[in-house]
């Protein structure tokens, strides 16, 4: 199993995130992929990294916080670009628009040319605003991308998939009324999924109301494998093979 997108160096994590890195380990989690998105949380990432190969960063300021951090993060990432596995999380939130959607979308315009100027793939958040990031990215980018923790509809999840992009599912997808999501499971094809934590947040529901951790993992695995009607062994391989293959994990 590799978990795709996981927040190891955010403050809730970081006091005790040698022994939750270790915790996945002994759960079988492979790798983790670590999201960067201030500079005490890329600086930490990188400390951790040393100590342990399997957590790989990302880095780039969430749609949330561009209008406050966007500016004084976007130089860091820039920097150290040789040292992570994609840019990300951007985006656009419309729902929550704690940043100015223009300010959103300029920041996502110049995610998109970094991405392109290093060539690493592009981690995407995304929520009520899939026409903008489709339309801004037809015209602007039109290379590797994931949608990590999706929860649009199946028309949001076909526009992904036109465009070549990867899916990511976290724990909602394990919640009791979180159905119309697993439709949307059942639809991708297991070739385009990864899984996620998004840990601290979204604790699969036999964790739920817990902090969440990427050993926790394996219960979004079991979900979605039996939505999608096979085993959890296969759906936790091919997701990791997948994970491998957009990140290009050594």
């Amino acid at each position: 199993m590799i978990d795709s997108h996981a927040h190891l160096t955010s403050p809730e994590l970081l006091p005790d995130v040698d022994a939750i890195v270790q915790r996945a380990l002994d759960a079988g989690v492979e790798a983790m992929i670590n999201i960067c998105t201030d500079a005490a949380s890329l600086e930490a990432g990188l400390a951790l990294r040393k100590r342990f190969p399997a957590v790989y960063n990302t880095a780039a300021t969430t749609p949330h916080d561009v209008a406050k951090e966007g500016e004084s993060f976007f130089p860091l990432v820039e920097r150290h670009a040789k040292d992570l596995v994609a840019i990300g999380e951007t985006g656009l939130d419309y729902f929550y628009a704690h940043s100015p959607q223009d300010v959103q979308r300029a920041f996502l315009s110049r995610y998109f040319a970094l991405a392109k100027k290093v060539g690493l793939p592009l981690i995407f958040h995304c929520r009520d605003a899939f026409h903008d990031l489709f339309s801004m990215s037809d015209a602007e980018y039109g290379g590797k991308a994931v949608l990590h923790c999706f929860t649009g509809t199946i028309e949001d999840a076909r526009g992904v998939l036109d465009r070549g992009w990867y899916l990511s599912l976290s724990g909602i997808v394990t919640f009791k009324k979180s159905e119309a999501l697993r439709e949307v499971a059942k639809f991708v094809p297991i070739e385009k999924l990864l899984i996620e934590t998004d840990a601290p947040y979204l604790a699969p529901q036999r964790y739920r109301g817990s902090r969440n951790e990427p050993a926790y993992i394996a219960e979004t695995a079991a979900v979605i494998a039996a939505v999608k009607g096979v085993s959890a062994e296969m759906l936790s391989e091919q997701t990791a093979q997948n994970a491998r293959q957009f990140f290009a994990l050594n």
